[in-house]
């Protein structure tokens, strides 16, 4: 069949229109969008690192979530790589070189993991670095992206945006599953090796961006109008204390540590599964985010954080079935039921978890929306690194190990009752007559947030696996930065 030029150019566009949302496929939009691909992507060594620490180091379920929040610091200090990128161009440049060493480092902490890591505190130091390289390579991508973003109408803006978060989407799919049957057939610090290569392509890519020399002077001068913008903002009642609310709300115990102990020491769930189950919980995500778009979005802010803070909290208590094993007293195999435990808590879990990214954004007042986003959204990482740190010392408090899961089922049920307590403080939350409009959340909220939700809108859930350490960890978000502006 011949393929006429102007078959041709109708294909050109179809693809321009329907794979692309109307942006021209430049090869610098590509490499943007690669950059996306690779953050999902990095998920292939989320159960490796999960069976590493727990096989090849036999750290304690304690110990496993001790390590996995001090790992997740870099998360937490993102509006100050922003500033950094910002402030302190190399050789005038202020993305393309920290692209390139953002994907130097990633790469660097693979092949270390995949060499010389052989304790737990080069394991932590390891996979910080990663998680440093994936925080920072996504505060560059997020403020290009936002830039180029800016120079388009409000519903374009959206669409590249859209574009963006469908690419970390994708390459998190397409790797949920593999990264439990590579486990099958290869060593955990092979995995890591094929992993490393991968933030290379970051590295490679960075040099098709389009960038213009800046002053220094002129990027310290922003700088310093954003600090001072940004500390007459927070200084307000009406944006901190619904910061400490999402902060109280987020920090309540987590048993993610204990229970990926239990399913696979316990239940002897193979990699091969928990990739299965990684893969079904993925998708649940994304129905999760569609389910809010659809019908929950414009709820008031103290109705949804109530009604589904407490239908979370009943539907995680569910777990106590697979840990007493009265799922097989119903007939449900212990996998059958895993699955569609996890199907249901995964959708419920984004669904709490979705009001915290539109309340962030409708907090951020005109002039500091980035800034104050960004650092609303590490707020809320910090409750992560607290979460897991009382859940470790829950776990060693109650003496559940390796082989110990005696007081599983009362850590199941202390995590889940405790994240009720915050909800006296639901007036803390602006009301209803305070709730905007969609399209105007649609426009500051960045639409790549939702493959990032998994580890933190579930985390009281008790999913029986890891968050993803390096492409999904602790942010559980992802947000414009402080060079957005």
């Amino acid at each position: 069949m011949i393929v006429t030029s102007s078959g041709l150019d109708r294909i050109k566009e179809a693809v321009k229109e329907k794979v692309f949302f109307g942006h021209e496929p430049t090869l610098e939009l590509i490499a943007i969008l690669l950059v996306y691909i690779v953050q999902g992507v990095l998920g292939l060594a989320r159960l490796a690192i999960s069976f590493f620490l727990k096989d090849d180091l036999g750290l304690s379920p304690a110990e496993v979530s001790a390590l996995v929040g001090v790992a997740a610091l870099p998360w937490m200090v993102k509006p100050l790589f922003g500033f950094v990128s910002d402030g302190l161009p190399i050789f005038g440049y202020r993305r393309r070189p920290y692209l390139i060493l953002s994907g130097l480092l990633g790469a660097a902490s693979w092949v270390a993991m995949a060499t010389v890591v052989n304790s737990a505190w080069a394991a932590m130091l390891a996979i910080a670095m990663g998680s440093l390289s994936v925080a920072f390579s996504d505060v560059i991508v997020d403020s290009l992206v936002v830039e180029r973003a800016r120079q388009e109408s409000v519903g374009d803006a959206g669409s590249l945006q859209s574009l963006c978060w469908g690419a970390s989407a994708a390459g998190g799919l397409l790797t949920a599953y593999f990264s439990g049957s590579l486990l099958e057939h290869f060593s955990t610090r092979t995995v890591f090796a094929i992993t490393a290569t991968f933030p290379l392509i970051v590295s490679v890519v960075a040099w098709l961006i389009a960038e213009s020399k800046v002053m220094e002077q002129s990027e310290w001068a922003i700088v310093n109008h954003q600090l001072k913008e940004l500390w007459k903002a927070v200084s307000q009642k009406s944006i901190w204390l619904p910061t400490l609310f999402l902060f109280l709300w987020q920090a309540t115990p987590t048993a993610e540590s204990a229970f990926f102990f239990f399913t696979t020491n316990e239940l002897h769930f193979e990699p091969e599964f928990l990739g299965r189950v990684r893969l079904v919980t993925s998708v649940a995500a994304l129905v999760g985010v569609w389910v809010f778009q659809r019908f929950l979005k414009n709820v008031p802010f103290r109705v949804i954080f109530g009604w589904s803070t407490v239908i979370s909290a009943v539907l995680g208590l569910s777990t106590l079935l697979l840990v007493t094993h009265a799922n097989r007293a119903l007939g449900i195999s212990d996998k059958w039921f895993s699955l569609g435990d996890n199907l249901v808590l995964t959708v419920m879990g984004q669904i709490a978890f979705m009001p915290v990214l539109v309340l962030a954004a409708r907090l951020c007042p005109p002039g500091v929306e980035a800034t104050l986003f960004a650092l609303l959204m590490s707020v809320v990482n910090l409750a992560g690194l607290v979460s897991y740190e009382t859940g470790a010392f829950l776990m060693h408090q109650f003496g559940i190990t390796e082989s110990n899961f005696n007081n599983l089922a009362l850590l199941v049920v202390i995590t889940n009752v405790s994240t009720l307590l915050p909800l006296p403080l639901l007036g803390w939350l602006p009301g209803a007559d305070s709730v905007q409009s969609a399209e105007k959340t649609e426009a500051a909220l960045h639409p790549s947030t939702a493959i990032d939700l998994d580890s933190s809108s579930s985390k009281h859930l008790a999913q029986p696996f890891l968050p993803d350490l390096m492409s999904e960890l602790v942010t559980h978000s992802r947000e414009p930065e402080p060079s957005e502006q």
